[in-house]
């Protein structure tokens, strides 16, 4: 932090009064807040030189080519280092999240989709006018091997971890169809890599463009589809039908297509994206217990059953060993009548123990109070057991981890001789002075924990924060 408060200094003339860690997403970029006045600027620290660079080099390109990329303002000697524009805390992915609580989305919500779907066809194009794509990291454009990376993420993060039997070499000669079907020319547009709605911020009204450092020369379609078919979005057919309608008609602009061959090729990069998700949600969710990857494997799982509704008929072997990894017992949806439903609440001690609702007489409750308190360091005052920064500082406490082993040693028992006595509900709750920290991380690891270890429902309640997360009964072998 101390280089980024050097920078803002540099660039603003004025010394940065806070400087709070925010939520980060997948990645190892740390963000902040650096403040001084009315002046707010995000600070950001990579891990690469090479990846940082590339943020940089695409911004600046989208910038001079009238796209909403935000502004770089100051990067370090190190290069690890930089401070951007501050587009705000209001992401499409939470007006979304927001619009489906509230029932469904409002014309509203279509309205600033459509927006973005008429600017994606800019993006990929005007981006890559004179662009040098050298300068992409990991590499330059969508290539062979990188599907193939892409692909054994899903086999092997995924795939193999449910249990399910398949034969590998007919599996990969799968596989090296789908690369030639996806790989169908030499691309000349950009590839955004992650366009999905928690990469778009919402400033002034407008969308703004953020995380497009792994870009890199590659086919349109990714990007739509990636936008589309982002799981946690839960876009019904006809939604997903008027905004491809109107891509495509903001793309004409640049090039003429025939509707026929492009949403015959949209299927395979639907294909394609959902197992590159479900490896992604495989190994953050069920082997790092980042509690919302465990979340949106139920929704991502569904949308490869739709899909699947009709064959890839060049790609046999794969459609069948799909079709049985989605008819699994452990993705069956949640029975309300018949499953064990598991309740964890984290809480601070100053407004008392929860109360269980279910009347069976509340459960475990969990002490975290003896344990190293990030709450006495101000970096860590705002945030929550939720965000990376503290995630970090407790992954670290050797006495939370034996914390957390003991307690699931304790619940496991309890879950699996529920389970067997047909038992329907069990509450765990962690609680600590402002069960803001380490009752928060507590409780999410738990509900990773068990999420991914056996068939139950759990409901995840974050009290102080005002945040309940409902995870699908589903399991998986590790």
């Amino acid at each position: 932090m101390k280089t980024l408060q050097q920078l803002f200094l540099q660039h603003t003339g004025e010394e940065a009064h806070t400087c709070t860690p925010l939520t980060p997403a997948g990645s190892n970029r740390r963000y902040y807040r650096l403040t001084a006045g009315s002046l707010s600027l995000i600070g950001v620290v990579g891990t690469s030189v090479q990846e940082n660079e590339a943020f940089i080099a695409l911004a600046r390109q989208m910038l001079s080519k009238g796209l909403p990329a935000p502004q770089v303002y100051a990067v370090s000697d190190d290069r690890l280092h930089y401070l951007q524009q501050d587009l705000g805390d209001t992401s499409l992915f939470a007006l979304l999240m927001k619009a489906q609580q509230l029932g469904g989305y409002e014309e509203t919500d279509i309205d600033m989709l459509r927006c973005v779907m008429r600017l994606l066809p800019d993006i990929q194009w005007r981006t890559a006018e004179d662009f040098n794509f050298d300068c992409c990291y990991p590499s330059p454009a969508l290539d062979r091997r990188g599907i193939q990376w892409d692909l054994h993420y899903f086999k092997y993060c995924f795939l193999k971890a449910t249990g399910l039997e398949f034969e590998e070499e007919r599996l990969e000669d799968d596989f090296d169809r789908l690369a030639s079907v996806l790989l169908y020319e030499d691309f000349h547009t950009f590839m955004y890599r992650d366009f999905q709605s928690r990469n778009i911020m919402i400033h002034e009204g407008a969308p703004y463009l953020i995380d497009f450092q792994g870009g890199r020369r590659g086919p349109i379609e990714y990007d739509l589809v990636s936008f589309l078919w982002q799981a946690r979005a839960c876009f019904t057919p006809d939604i997903r039908h008027t905004l491809i309608q109107e891509y495509l008609a903001s793309a004409r602009r640049y090039r003429s297509f025939d509707e026929e061959v492009f949403h015959r090729r949209l299927r395979y990069f639907v294909l394609f994206r959902t197992l590159q998700v479900l490896g992604a949600y495989g190994y953050r969710g069920y082997f790092e217990h980042k509690a919302h990857f465990v979340q949106s494997i139920p929704m991502a799982i569904e949308n490869l059953r739709t899909l699947l509704h009709e064959e890839f008929a060049d790609l046999p072997y794969l459609t069948d060993l799909l079709r049985q990894l989605t008819a699994l017992p452990l993705f069956e949806p949640y029975k309300e009548d018949t499953e064990l439903t598991v309740r964890i609440t984290s809480f601070s001690y100053k407004r008392g123990i929860p109360s269980d609702d279910s009347g069976n007489g509340g459960g475990f409750v969990f002490d975290c109070r003896a344990i190293h308190n990030p709450g006495r360091y101000d970096e860590y005052k705002q945030i929550t057991g939720r965000d990376e920064p503290v995630i970090a500082f407790l992954d670290k406490e050797e006495a939370m981890q034996q914390f957390l082993a003991h307690i699931y040693g304790i619940v496991d028992y309890s879950v699996e001789k529920y389970q067997s006595r047909g038992f329907k509900n069990l509450m765990v709750s962690f609680g600590c002075t402002g069960g803001q920290h380490r009752s928060v991380y507590g409780a999410e690891h738990l509900a990773a924990h068990l999420t991914a270890k056996y068939g139950v429902r759990v409901i995840l309640t974050h009290r102080e924060q005002g945040i309940t997360q409902e995870f699908a009964s589903h399991t998986i072998n590790k």
